[in-house]
């Protein structure tokens, strides 16, 4: 690697040279942290071209966890189980907005009772990836690989922070499964039917659910968490599931350093399944991909290799250098990527793609509501926190360090997700220094010992607990962070540890405070809610905002149809949101995203996470531009 970065260096003051001539300016210092990025290892000296296997080479700037799609929450890992499993449904690759389609179902969900009963058909002839749990037969998928795999979720001992999700869906007979195991201590009962979920026949599976549904599907073509597993993998691996993922998906995991590396490689068992998309008439781009691929069999890569690389600059430089195929761009570098937002002429000269989306997604900062600090639901705790959201300097954070590439967040809706209004203008997205301090006076949050810092109403010292990461990008918002504090007179701690580490801890109810992006996973907004409903406390509602009357309207949104009566539970539970302000909502990311010339084919999927089997990469054309 060091050699890599060496030759990449090199390339990269000379690039970075020209471009400071046309320019007259150098890279700025800062960074920030998108939703995903790309890097990896160089191919063997002297290997042959011909015949070579297809290689994608890609990045994580944030470990992984694990690959047991029961019982993983984070992005990185997500984004590799959607590739290893296999939904019942999948988003078409070229189809935007969006298209649900059938995946391992032989078509769309017949759906009966008022949204209540949906009965799904799957198709026969898939095969899960050969491995030793199987005792050397060939494993096809069946009905019942679903039925297991969503009671896995329920399962006590996998702890999973899925579960909230599922039970939302109120599937018939799960939640007592689950509170017997509890209640008497005893394993989970896999065995016993229950009339919400079963296999009619060894290919038909039927969903029967307390109430109306309406978007199941989405929830239903999330492969990263609702993967087909085999029940013989996961008893012959019990304890090390995280290690041994077996789907029937593109790819097989081939290697696994924790931390460092992921080596995935093509499913030799995968079914034939031709590259078809749909993508609208007028979508220029996606007419031309789907007209040079269409018919080539899935996945076109053999091999797919992944580096965890935290800090920007190698990421950055061993893209530069050609050992990268992908990458999306890091903060600090992306004014030198695309000055402008335009392609710098040295990388357009390289025949680089550049692509700048605006991604599903918000970017937060969460305060635990049963800190003694911050949390609480009083008068004074609600202050205190509205006026830190107003001390944050959200457009400096967008000039600063994430160079524009973001736009302010007024509420938690994500772009492109049902509710979102691109009009909509709250005080989430205020920057108001003198408000902030005058709601702190009010409220008693003064400096009572004359040390030039605020205390708490009750004399004791105003401390804020900011937990953050050891990476030179969270560098940048703790300085920022602290910046912003220390103008409105409260101290901070900044509470460092390894993202992984301090997601248990989140999940525990141990950070005070604790910024972090989420992507949405579908195009609804429901899974933005459940970040902040009561009975999802300590799974995916890390701040552990519990209000009865914001979970009543979740509650109700949950089984009304899209349209005006939905809209507007979703905008009154939005305004409970801002008003209680559990969390401040700072940025919408946008992707920089570049390719080299050799990856053909990318296109950033809205949702779904899934794009490696449709890409190609012309081995010798990389090898190519190396020698040049």
């Amino acid at each position: 690697m060091k050699r890599v970065l060496r030759r990449a260096l090199s390339l990269f003051l000379i690039a970075g040279a020209a471009l400071a001539g046309a320019q007259g300016a150098s890279a700025p210092p800062s960074a920030s942290a998108p939703a995903l990025h790309p890097a990896a290892a160089p191919a063997p000296a002297g290997a042959p071209t011909a015949t070579a296997p297809k290689v994608l080479r890609y990045a994580f700037l944030i470990a992984e966890t694990g690959f047991d799609p029961a019982q993983i929450s984070d992005l990185y890992s997500r984004i590799v189980t959607a590739h290893l499993f296999e939904a019942l449904y999948k988003y078409d690759y070229l189809a935007r907005p969006y298209k649900i389609k059938p995946h391992t179902a032989a078509a769309l969900p017949e759906v009966t009772n008022e949204f209540k009963t949906w009965t799904i058909r799957i198709q026969p002839g898939i095969h899960f990836v050969d491995d030793p749990a199987f005792k050397g037969r060939k494993r096809e998928l069946v009905a019942e690989d679903y039925v297991y795999a969503i009671k896995r979720t329920f399962d006590p001992t996998n702890k999973s922070p899925g579960i909230s999700t599922w039970q939302e869906a109120g599937i018939i007979g799960l939640d007592e499964l689950r509170e017997r195991a509890i209640k008497n201590k005893t394993p989970f009962d896999y065995d016993t039917p229950i009339d919400g979920l079963k296999a009619l026949d060894r290919y038909t599976l039927q969903f029967n659910l307390k109430a109306p549904r309406p978007r199941l599907l989405f929830q239903l073509a999330d492969s990263s968490t609702v993967g087909a597993v085999a029940r013989e993998v996961i008893e012959a691996y019990a304890g090390d599931t995280m290690a041994h993922p077996v789907g029937t998906g593109p790819f097989r995991l081939a290697e696994w350093r924790r931390s460092s590396r992921i080596v995935l490689e093509r499913n030799p068992n995968y079914r034939e399944l031709l590259y078809d998309a749909e993508p609208q008439a007028d979508d220029a781009e996606g007419q031309a991909i789907l007209q040079r691929f269409k018919g080539r069999r899935l996945p076109m890569v053999d091999r797919v290799e992944i580096s965890i690389i935290e800090a920007s600059q190698p990421r950055w430089l061993a893209f530069l250098n050609g050992e990268i195929d992908y990458i999306s761009v890091p903060g600090e570098f992306a004014s030198i990527a695309a000055p402008n937002n335009q392609l710098a002429p040295n990388l357009a000269k390289r025949n680089l793609k550049m692509y700048r989306t605006l991604l599903p997604d918000r970017v937060l900062l969460y305060y635990n509501m049963e800190d003694p600090v911050v949390g609480g639901y009083t008068a004074d705790k609600v202050a205190l926190r509205r006026a830190l959201g107003l001390a944050m300097d959200i457009k400096r954070e967008i000039t600063l360090v994430r160079r524009g590439q973001a736009i302010p967040a007024q509420s938690m809706i994500s772009p492109h997700t049902f509710g979102y209004d691109d009009n909509f203008k709250s005080e989430n997205g205020d920057y108001n220094l003198p408000r902030a301090k005058a709601l702190l006076d009010l409220f008693g949050y003064v400096d009572r010992d004359g040390d030039g810092w605020r205390d708490r109403p009750d004399g004791q010292p105003l401390v804020i607990d900011y937990a953050s990461q050891p990476d030179e990008s969270s560098r940048q918002f703790d300085e920022l962070w602290k910046h912003d504090m220390d103008a409105l007179g409260v101290r901070t701690k900044i509470v460092t540890a390894k993202w992984p580490e301090q997601l248990k801890r989140a999940r525990a109810g141990q950070l005070m405070t604790w910024q972090l992006g989420y992507s949405a996973s579908n195009p609804d907004v429901q899974d933005a809610f459940q970040a902040v409903y009561g009975p999802a406390a300590g799974g995916q509602n890390l701040p552990r905002f519990k209000l009865d009357a914001f979970d009543r309207l979740y509650d109700r949104m949950q089984s009304l149809p899209d349209g005006p009566e939905r809209l507007q539970a979703i905008n009154d539970a939005n305004k409970l949101l801002l008003a209680y302000a559990p969390m401040k909502y700072s940025v919408h990311r946008v992707a920089l995203e570049l390719v080299h010339p050799w990856l053909a084919g990318y296109r950033r999927p809205p949702f779904g996470n899934q794009w490696w089997q449709y890409v190609d990469v012309d081995g010798p054309k990389r090898d190519a531009s190396k020698k040049r």
